[in-house]
């Protein structure tokens, strides 16, 4: 095993998604891609029982985290640190003003 990887068992599922997102993200953005960071393959590998798709829509239902679709996966942020969406109603007033 490599040097400063915490062992198996002490992390948490839920400390895991946290550090991962703070770890992973690349600046300006502030979440992550479930698939194109790496994280769903190493969330596998440190809790080969869990699944991280589930675990993290878990999470996301919990309000610790958000969960936004994009292009062949989804995005993590930690919650708070989520962009801000349009609104419909917004988009709509900016188009029939």
């Amino acid at each position: 095993m490599a040097k400063n990887i915490p062992s198996p068992g002490s992390l948490t599922p839920e400390e895991f998604v946290i550090r991962a997102i703070e770890r992973l993200r690349t600046p300006p953005y502030r979440g992550i891609h479930s698939v194109f960071s790496g994280f769903n393959a190493a969330f596998r590998e440190y809790f080969p029982n869990l699944n991280p798709v589930e675990f993290t829509n878990q999470m996301a239902e919990e309000g610790k985290i958000v969960i936004r679709p994009v292009k062949k996966g989804v995005r993590l942020y930690k919650a708070g640190e989520e962009p801000s969406t349009t609104r419909v109603s917004e988009t709509l007033r900016k188009i029939l003003e």
